[in-house]
């Protein structure tokens, strides 16, 4: 039986190589990018006003106090959008609004708060020396042409779809979105609401079908498996092998009982490296193959629900990552609040409770109701706590790795 490090650096070795495809940009979220995403622009275009109020040249105001005031021309107005249309003058000034660009010639704003104009607002009145370049956004000081937007591995969110935009990118190379065949097994797994108390009903598949959409999946349901439909899951494993699936993935039937039959199946085909059984809990009966001169990988992933949960989120989830050459999420670190024992040979992913204490450091709380059979405690859960091999007794305020139940705080490099 492997470890869970041993585990991980086998499907670290057998990621699947993801083809790219051009996409565009407006259709990018939650796509994983191929290749740097360069500016194409200078952005802002040019140099433009930060505030609204009226542009000078600050050479003007070199000598000038309250003393020695003087008397600056309007030229006229220019708003946001506007094609710039005067030519500077000396002692003259143009009224901006906030995004307009900088007529040739100026260089620094008076905000509208602090001007004051003449009996006849012609003129704008002056007694300072002003800092040259005031309130001025400078062409290209947030993005200059051909700087990277965003690394290549990076999940797209909605902040890229604004840059994207803002900057005029249309078309980007992504990771295609990998197909995922989903089987549930057993004659005690049902679809019906009303359910007699010797069946359960499906969730598993439900469950990671919900997380499709945020990491662009194509999820494939493919039914339920009864007990004894060996030869159909064989006639429908070797149908999956030849098509565009990327990964099969079981629920139940992984273990050693008498209809736990995946894995038997799965070794009849040309592997190229099969693992079963970790050192985990919950999860222990877990299974991976990678098929031999494909692009295809099954996971074979315990029946109970939150074993299948763990198991998705530890091996299948960070499988999606390395194949689709993003980084895996980085663990937090936060302290116990309460002591916790497990066997030593074990890693544990333990469900969590996490909070900060009024002294601003992360804390978690093991939750009561660890048993694999309970979904309470998944539901109240925040966090996993991953409590490693090799130790027995967590003592309370001792540090541990953390990750979101939720998967919702991503880290891709």
């Amino acid at each position: 039986m492997k470890s869970y490090k041993q585990a991980k650096k086998i499907l670290i070795n057998e990621k699947l190589k993801i083809k790219d495809e051009i996409i565009n940009a407006n259709t990018a979220l939650n796509r994983i990018i191929s290749e740097n995403i360069l500016s194409k622009v200078n952005y802002p275009a040019g140099d433009n006003a930060a505030f609204d109020g009226f542009v000078v040249k600050a050479q003007d105001t070199k000598k000038l106090s309250k003393k020695n005031v003087k008397f600056f021309k309007i030229l006229g107005s220019l708003a946001a959008g506007d094609k710039p249309k005067f030519k500077y003058k000396k002692l003259s000034a143009v009224e901006v609004m906030t995004g307009a660009l900088i007529p040739k010639g100026f260089d620094t704003i008076v905000p509208i708060e602090k001007i004051r104009f003449d009996k006849d607002k012609r003129n704008i009145l002056i007694n300072e020396k002003l800092k040259k370049y005031s309130h001025i956004r400078f062409a290209g000081s947030d993005f200059r042409k051909n700087d990277i937007v965003i690394k290549k591995g990076t999940q797209i969110n909605s902040s890229h779809i604004l840059a994207f935009k803002t900057l005029g990118i249309k078309k980007l190379k992504v990771k295609k979105i990998p197909n995922i065949l989903f089987f549930s097994t057993g004659n005690e797994i049902s679809e019906k609401i009303s359910v007699p108390d010797w069946k359960v009903r499906n969730s598993n598949s439900y469950y990671i079908r919900s997380l499709s959409e945020k990491f662009s999946i194509n999820f494939i349901d493919g039914g339920i498996l009864r007990d004894g439909e060996e030869r159909l899951f064989k006639t429908k494993l070797n149908k999956a092998i030849k098509s565009n699936i990327d990964l099969i993935i079981t629920s139940g039937a992984v273990s050693a009982g008498k209809y736990d039959f995946i894995p038997n199946v799965v070794k009849s085909f040309k592997l190229k490296s099969y693992l079963k059984s970790v050192a985990i809990r919950p999860g222990k009966p877990f299974m991976f193959a990678k098929v031999k001169n494909k692009q295809k990988a099954i996971f074979g992933l315990p029946g109970n629900p939150i074993s299948s949960a763990a198991c998705f989120r530890f091996f299948v989830y960070p499988y999606l990552c390395y194949s689709l050459k993003t980084t895996e999420e980085k663990p937090f670190r936060a302290t116990l609040k309460n002591s916790f024992i497990k066997k030593k040979d074990f890693t544990r992913f333990i469900k969590c409770k996490l909070s900060i204490n009024e002294k601003g450091i992360q804390e978690v709380e093991v939750l009561k109701g660890q048993e694999s059979f309970r979904i309470k405690s998944f539901i109240n859960a925040n966090a996993w706590g991953c409590f490693p091999s090799g130790k027995s007794n967590f003592k309370k305020g001792d540090f541990i790795d953390c990750f979101p139940s939720n998967f919702s705080i991503k880290n891709f490099y």
